[in-house]
C-alpha cells in the first residue's frame, strides 16, 4: 500500500520504557512505515547518557531527535502514557517549526489535567514504589523481586516519574492544531475522561476504549495496527 512512500511513525514510551517497548507494534507495522522507536536518556541503546528529571528537557530531546529524522513525507507520533504527555508538547513545538505531525495518536493516558493521583511516586521509598507499580503493571514481577534488576529499573522508572510529577500544569492551556486520536483501556481509573484530550485540540478529536488496563496495547497488536493504518492513509490522501 506504501510502496512509493511511507508516512514516519515515531514512537514515544511509557514511563521505565526504551526504544524496545514497542518491538511488539514496530513488527507488524515496518513493511509499511518508517518506524523510529525514540527513547530519553539512561535506558536501551542511551544507557550511557545521564537520566533527564526535567519535562522540558525531555520534550526538547524528543523534539532534537524527530528533527534529525525528518524527510519529505506525512508523519504520526504515537505516545503510551508518559509518552502521550510528552507528545503532546512535542507536537506543539513541531507546529512551531512549521513541521506539524498529521495525527498525534495517545493511549493509555486521559490527558494532562484529569483526576489523576495526586502522589509524588518518583519520591516514594522502594516498598512503597514496588507497590505503585505492581498498581500499574507492566512491570514484570521478576524486576520487582531480583535486586539486581530493580536496582537497574529503579532510578530508570523514578526519572520519568519525576518529569511527569514536577511542573505538572505545564500543558494548561496548550492548544495544538494537530488532531488528536486517544485511546485507553476500560479497567483505567481515569478511562472515563479520555474525551479530556479534546480540550488540547483546535481539530477534531477521535477516542476509542478497548479491553485491558493500563497496558492493553499488549493485547491489542492488530487494532492498534488497524488504526496506526487508517491514520496513515488519511495522511497521504490529503498530502
Amino acid at each position: 500500500m506504501y510502496s512509493q512512500q511511507k508516512t514516519q511513525l515515531f514512537l514515544l514510551h511509557f514511563a521505565g520504557g526504551s526504544c524496545y517497548s514497542f518491538d511488539f507494534l514496530k513488527n507488524e507495522l515496518q513493511d509499511n512505515f518508517e518506524c523510529y522507536p525514540l527513547e530519553l536518556p539512561g535506558r536501551g541503546k542511551r544507557n550511557q547518557e545521564t537520566y533527564l528529571h526535567n519535562k522540558f528537557d525531555a520534550i526538547l530531546d524528543y523534539v532534537a531527535q524527530i528533527r534529525a529524522l525528518r524527510n519529505d513525507q506525512p508523519y504520526i507520533i504515537y505516545g503510551h502514557s508518559m509518552g502521550a504527555t510528552l507528545g503532546l508538547s512535542v507536537t506543539k513545538k513541531m507546529e512551531e517549526y512549521l513541521d506539524a505531525p498529521h495525527r498525534l495518536i495517545v493511549s493509555g493516558n486521559p490527558g494532562p489535567g484529569a483526576s489523576q493521583k495526586e502522589i509524588q511516586r518518583h519520591a516514594l521509598s522502594d516498598a512503597e514504589f514496588k507497590e505503585e507499580l505492581r498498581a500499574l503493571g507492566g512491570v514484570p514481577e521478576e524486576v520487582l523481586q531480583d535486586e539486581d534488576l530493580y536496582d537497574y529499573f529503579s532510578p530508570i522508572m523514578r526519572a520519568d516519574f519525576e518529569i511527569l510529577e514536577k511542573n505538572k500544569n505545564s500543558e494548561i492551556g496548550l492548544v495544538i492544531n494537530t488532531s488528536i486520536y486517544a485511546i485507553m483501556g476500560d479497567q483505567e481509573e481515569t478511562v472515563n475522561e479520555i474525551e479530556n484530550w479534546n480540550t488540547f485540540s483546535a481539530k477534531k478529536c477521535d477516542y476509542r476504549v478497548l479491553p485491558g488496563n493500563h497496558f492493553f496495547i499488549h493485547n491489542h497488536t492488530e487494532t492498534l495496527t488497524q488504526i496506526i493504518n487508517e491514520c496513515a492513509m488519511h495522511a497521504l490522501l490529503n498530502v
